[in-house]
């Protein structure tokens, strides 16, 4: 299924989403979750032991699994659904992926430089959607934490829920988050006039992108997508006082692609340096990302890379 994926669909501002189940049909009804193919690197049924984390594996990490010799933590996402940073120690299993088969179906994903296998109950299909077609998402999920990224709609017209994976990464991992303060504190101010655009829809990665240019003493503005941002570009005397654009790939109405061929394309624009700030760093991305002349492909919120970026770019 996963080998569906057409890398080309960046220049059409489309993009292809998994969509899956984690819970049963009720009353003829289900909720569809789904995420960007370009996260996923392989879907299996796994039937070996899963080596439990030590406690009682109430929460949302249910052990590792052994994947070809490859070590890998998985997550059940329907007890992530359920999960809120204020209880992290709160038992979840009474939300856990009921699999009465004994197959426990897993996403096998890599972003963000780290590979999570995530148990998910079914899937429907791969769906192809125009950028323009998915929505800035609810911002609320379950338990009043945000979820949902964006949403969608199914063949039927019933909505789909695209995840906040990223956010899940950092719920459930935060060393990761450790490891991005400690480089924090070592970068430095960068004395410019200039103003940063920043487009990011994940909140979570927002706010974490926010944190390192407020370090760097650099004014921005940021915007939940790409048409904001592109909009915003387009008022009298904006061009002239942006210094770089920071954007994200995957985002609902205009993706971080269509920011960059824009961007380039427009006479008015061109000069603006663009950083592509992604999770999904893959040799085809980073390809098409040069090919439509980013200035620079960083890997999501890396504190010393986009340091060392904008000092490059802001030092005219």
């Amino acid at each position: 299924m996963i080998d569906k994926i057409d890398t080309s669909l960046h220049l059409k501002n489309e993009a292809q989403f998994l969509c899956f189940t984690l819970e049963k049909e009720e009353n003829g009804e289900i909720q569809l979750y789904a995420m960007n193919v370009f996260k996923i690197r392989e879907l299996i049924y796994y039937t070996d032991i899963i080596t439990e984390t030590e406690g009682d594996n109430s929460g949302v990490l249910l052990g590792f699994l052994n994947v070809r010799d490859e070590t890998i933590p998985l997550v059940d996402m329907r007890r992530w659904l359920y999960y809120h940073p204020e209880h992290p120690n709160r038992d979840l299993r009474a939300h856990s992926i009921d699999n009465e088969d004994g197959k426990c179906l897993v996403v096998i994903c890599n972003f963000s430089n780290c590979t999570v296998g995530l148990k998910i109950l079914g899937v429907r299909r791969i769906i192809q959607k125009n950028w323009a077609e998915v929505n800035v998402g609810s911002e609320y999920g379950i338990d009043g934490n945000s979820k949902v990224t964006a949403t969608t709609k199914y063949d039927d017209g019933s909505v789909i829920q695209i995840l906040d994976v990223e956010r899940m990464v950092s719920d459930i991992f935060p060393v990761h988050d450790e490891v991005k303060e400690l480089e924090l504190e070592s970068i430095e101010a960068i004395h410019s006039n200039k103003v940063l655009l920043l487009a990011e829809d994940s909140k979570t990665a927002a706010k974490s992108l926010q944190n390192i240019i407020e370090k760097l003493e650099i004014q921005y503005f940021a915007f939940p997508n790409g048409k904001a941002l592109l909009d915003y570009l387009e008022n009298k005397g904006v061009a002239q006082m942006v210094g770089a654009i920071i954007t994200d790939l995957e985002m609902p109405m205009v993706s971080g692609f269509e920011v960059l061929k824009r961007v380039k394309e427009n006479p008015q624009t061109a000069h603006i340096p663009v950083i592509i700030n992604s999770s999904m760093s893959s040799d085809s991305n980073k390809q098409m990302a040069e090919a439509l002349k980013a200035d620079a492909f960083i890997t999501k919120s890396n504190p010393t890379e986009i340091e060392q970026a904008l000092k490059k770019l802001l030092k005219h």
